[in-house]
């Protein structure tokens, strides 16, 4: 098939599931475009800050489209291009972008609460309790897959007599001063922004003239160090991302991060066409492999159900999602109609980008697999990342781009794709750290709280020593042990997606909304996550049979012991969510009552005196 037309194909079906499914979805449960959301109620210039449309939509894409949407669906490709683009497609319409705009939906409609506070709303307390320590130690593995990810991707390449090799070095140190160049532009760039009230296109226009001097002044300066040294330097950023005021430095981070992955789809869809204008976009990766390769594959314990879609995660669905979108997102959404170009919109950009890796890769197939074995060849690109960075690439430099700025632009993007979901995923972790303590369930009474609380609870509840306390622990699991139970990583993933989907499913029955679109999805993604992990317990335990050395005691013994836990967990949460949502009364919960913080009623005061319309909503700011 030609790429050029499988993009056609893709594009087309993602717009339709958008236009037609979404905002059917949207028009169910109800949009009210006259209501205040809970970020303007209850600013507190910290966590919650209403945003533009673009500014949350940037803030929601580039925490989400991490490394998933690229690595799944290539390794995913040992069954064919074709089941893996059908499942982004089918996956992306009907599950992940349900998953993430109905975790969005529910936290707005809730004062911003997020999924834990949802589950202990609608399940109980205990729920909520034990999926707070799984999202704790989920974000810590992420943390540490993700910080040597981005750490290995700037590391220098150093020669055989121990000097820097600096042509090699080059594009990783180019890449990795403008990620440093990076954070204090981001601050920079929201100042002005705040300061002068740009919006719009003059706000559009910095960002873009900001990107520019960034990329020129890293490949003028790039910078060298090793890959313990970039360790220091991403924890030492995540430090303050986790921390700080999301409006000083994440949102204008993700403003800019989104530009220019936006840039990075536009060069690959170009690339592709200028390829199939050459007569090279021909994707020549079999569609399905042959029955003996299945057969071959299903011996080694890598049957099509459930491996494909636990490998393709963040393509069609990912849990890890729902906790931006009731995190951090949920609190920056300004127009309740915001709610579906963010939260469903972002995860069917994301659903293309999958599609564009798995297109690309099928493209590249020929190049990488001259010796006729289905292997990568020595010495050519072999990672996912390294095949979909190496793909477009291509396509620039024939487009007439200089190939070391292609490659130092892919680097870059690629590097992005992983540290904005990092920051997101630090933030996200260091809150549930100290939700987990938090003695109410409500967000003002927990700030209220935490200013007259003493002692132990005013530590753990503190910003900084939660996040100091994290990212200690995601540094330790860094420099050695999460590899242990990264393989466990897309079914616990996908457990996370199921717990996400059943509590949306209790919280549309308990407020009078339709939930029976959401049965399937939840059915599904249980057989999936549970088969995984029994498949991976017995795995586990066959290794343990024949081996029992430290070596494999050290890797499976540990993954066994995690499994169990992930299944042990799942059953109790699952359980607990579906006799909830058998048992629960439609309507029987309402939607909250909308809570104010002082700062909220002041600002909502003020933009009413200055511009009494606002687009035309009212509130008793006195309530």
């Amino acid at each position: 098939m030609n790429g050029v037309l499988a993009i056609l194909v893709v594009a087309v079906v993602l717009v339709a599931g958008y236009l037609i499914y979404g905002r059917w979805l949207s028009r169910s449960w109800g949009i009210n475009p006259e209501a205040l959301t809970p970020a303007v109620r209850m600013q507190d210039d910290k966590d919650y800050t209403p945003a533009s449309r673009f500014t949350v939509f940037a803030h929601q894409f580039s925490s989400i489209c991490g490394a998933g949407p690229v690595t799944g669906t290539i390794v995913a490709m040992m069954f064919g291009w074709l089941p893996v683009l059908l499942w982004v497609l089918v996956g992306g319409i009907f599950f992940g972008a349900v998953h993430d705009f109905g975790a969005m939906y529910a936290s707005v409609k809730n004062n911003g609460k997020s999924l834990a506070q949802l589950i202990e709303k609608y399940i109980g307390k205990t729920g909520r309790r034990l999926f707070l320590i799984f999202s704790w130690l989920f974000t810590i593995i992420v943390i540490a897959a993700f910080t040597s990810m981005v750490a290995g991707t700037f590391g220098m390449t150093v020669g055989a007599d121990g000097a820097v090799d600096y042509a090699k070095s080059y594009a990783s140190g180019a890449a990795g001063t403008i990620s440093i160049l990076f954070t204090f532009v981001a601050i920079l760039f929201g100042w002005v922004s705040r300061k002068f009230d740009l919006k719009g296109w003059k706000q559009f226009v910095l960002a873009v003239a900001m990107i520019f001097a960034m990329f020129f002044l890293g490949m003028q300066f790039p910078i060298y160090l090793s890959t313990y040294g970039w360790i220091a330097v991403v924890m030492f950023y995540l430090v303050f991302a986790s921390a700080m005021p999301i409006q000083v430095l994440k949102q204008p981070r993700d403003y800019i991060t989104a530009i220019m992955m936006v840039a990075m789809i536009v060069a690959a869809v170009l690339g592709v066409f200028v390829l199939g204008f050459n007569g090279q976009a021909t994707m020549t990766a079999p569609a399905i492999v042959s029955s003996e390769q299945m057969s071959a594959l299903a011996a080694k314990g890598n049957y099509i159900f459930p491996v494909l879609f636990v490998s393709v995660a963040c393509g069609a669905l990912s849990g890890f999602h729902s906790l931006v979108s009731s995190g951090t997102s949920s609190k920056q959404i300004s127009d309740e109609r915001d709610m579906l170009p963010v939260g469903y919109g972002a995860m069917i950009a994301e659903s293309f980008v999958g599609s564009l890796a798995v297109i690309i890769a099928a493209i590249m197939f020929k190049d990488m697999n001259t010796a006729g074995t289905g292997a990568l060849n020595a010495g050519v690109a072999s990672t996912p990342f390294q095949i979909f960075a190496a793909g477009i690439a291509k396509g620039m430099t024939m487009m007439g781009f200089n190939n070391t700025f292609a490659t130092v632009f892919m680097t870059m993007n690629v590097s992005a794709l992983a540290l904005t979901s990092l920051d997101a995923v630090a933030r996200i972790s260091r809150t549930c750290f100290q939700e987990f303590f938090a003695p109410s369930n409500d967000a003002l009474a927990n700030a209220k709280a935490e200013k007259a609380e003493s002692g132990f609870h005013k530590v753990v509840s503190n910003t900084w020593f939660a996040t100091i306390v994290t990212l200690l622990v995601g540094l330790a699991l860094t420099f050695g042990g999460y590899l242990n139970i990264w393989p466990l990583f897309g079914a616990s993933n996908q457990l996370l997606g199921g717990m996400t989907m059943i509590t949306i499913a209790v919280f549309c029955k308990a407020t009078g909304r339709k939930g029976w679109m959401l049965y399937v999805p939840v059915a599904f993604l249980l057989c999936c996550t549970f088969t995984s992990l029994a498949m991976s317990a017995i795995g586990c335990v066959t290794a343990l049979a024949a081996d029992a050395s430290f070596a494999v005691i050290a890797t499976k013994g540990l993954q066994l012991v995690f499994a169990i836990l992930l299944m042990v967990l799942g059953v109790i949460v699952a359980y607990n969510c579906l006799k909830e949502l058998v048992h629960a009364k439609a309507g029987s919960m309402p939607d909250e009552e909308p809570e104010w913080t002082e700062l909220g009623r002041k600002r909502y005061a003020e933009a009413q005196k200055h511009q009494p319309e606002v687009s035309g909503k009212t509130a008793d700011v006195n309530a």
